[in-house]
């Protein structure tokens, strides 16, 4: 199976869950009422992640054809699948070297461009457009914080419950790697992973999950000792039911809210820690960290070489920004302790 048509395969099993999640949200009244009070408080915010996954699934759909360009170049690009995002841009929309915003000469020697006044943001050092290189971003970020995130909060989950409901000595070996692993510089940890494991996407997913469950692990388990002393667990038990019935009738869904909301903070911290890796040369290709990593030797030359820096860090801005919002008004929403204060 080829990488275009697999990830083809994702984004529609992707859409096939969006679909049925909104179908479930619209059938429960609670979810549907949450669900309302969540976008009468981050509409914007709300709107903008939208767009930025609608960016990033755009960018995801790929197959091979269009129409071929008149250089022989050009006609070589067509014969690679090419996503809905790259057919915005002309297969030959390169120039040689740096060009500024809307210019219709080269930034440096005053050649003509062979696209002139196109590139609305300008172009990078080997001449790609840097509006489509910044749209590219947002699917390496999207795919960081999606991905990651699949890795540890499933982890966080099992050890965190785990932990809290069977106690002894499970708890205390959950507690110790907790301990341990925070007592670590996260980012020397992280590094380290990454330079045994490699900077694949997959490898650099894998390190992120390693170093990004302790958190919600902790929480998780704190939540899990106080649940299972409340009444109804307490009934549920001498009921007769089993303890895995009640961790997954009863604790699990208590837990929903602190799920929901550290995933869309974790989301956060997970991209910004793609850009710190990039900085140190151990990003992903195509991603915002490497674009800003780019621009450190940008910003030293004369005249200054100012877009590729400006367009990376507003899109990381804004997703990081929309992000953290809608985490916000989630706590407000789904937390029962916030929710009881403002009644």
């Amino acid at each position: 199976m080829s990488a275009a048509l697999l990830s083809n395969l994702i984004v529609a099993a992707l859409v096939a869950l969006a679909i049925g999640l909104a179908w479930l949200v619209r059938r429960r009244p609670l979810w549907r009422a949450s669900a309302r009070e969540l976008w009468r408080r981050r509409p914007i915010a709300l709107a903008v992640l939208g767009l930025y996954a609608c960016v990033a699934l755009l960018d995801a759909v790929s197959w091979v054809g269009g129409q071929a360009p008149d250089t022989a170049a050009g006609t070589s690009l067509l014969a690679h699948p090419r996503s809905v995002v790259d057919r915005l841009f002309p297969a030959d929309f390169q120039e040689r070297s740096y060009s500024a915003p809307l210019a219709d000469v080269e930034f440096y020697g005053g050649f003509k461009l062979l696209h002139p006044g196109a590139h609305l943001l300008g172009t990078d050092i080997i001449g790609r457009d840097v509006l489509h290189q910044t749209l590219r971003g947002a699917r390496v970020a999207l795919l960081i914080g999606g991905l990651t995130s699949l890795i540890a909060i499933p982890l966080a989950l099992l050890l965190g419950v785990g932990a809290g409901w069977l106690g002894g000595r499970f708890d205390d070996l959950v507690f110790f790697l907790i301990s341990t692993l925070a007592s670590m510089p996260s980012l020397l940890l992280l590094v380290a992973l990454v330079m045994v494991l490699g900077t694949g996407t997959a490898q650099v997913c894998l390190a992120l999950g390693v170093t990004g469950w302790v958190g919600l692990c902790r929480l998780v388990r704190a939540e899990t000792l106080k649940l299972r002393e409340l009444d109804y667990v307490k009934a549920a038990r001498v009921l007769g039911a089993s303890d895995l019935a009640i961790v997954l009738r009863h604790v699990l869904p208590n837990l929903g809210h602190l799920v929901l909301i550290s995933f869309v903070l974790m989301f956060s911290g997970l991209v910004l820690s793609e850009v710190m890796l990039s900085w140190l040369g151990l990003g992903l290709d195509g991603s915002w960290g490497r674009m800003i990593d780019q621009a450190r030797t940008e910003l030293s030359r004369q005249p200054l070489v100012w877009w590729n820096l400006f367009s990376a860090s507003i899109a990381l801005f804004g997703l990081i920004l929309a992000a953290n919002l809608v985490a916000d008004a989630l706590r407000d929403v789904l937390d029962p302790r916030t929710a009881t204060e403002r009644e």
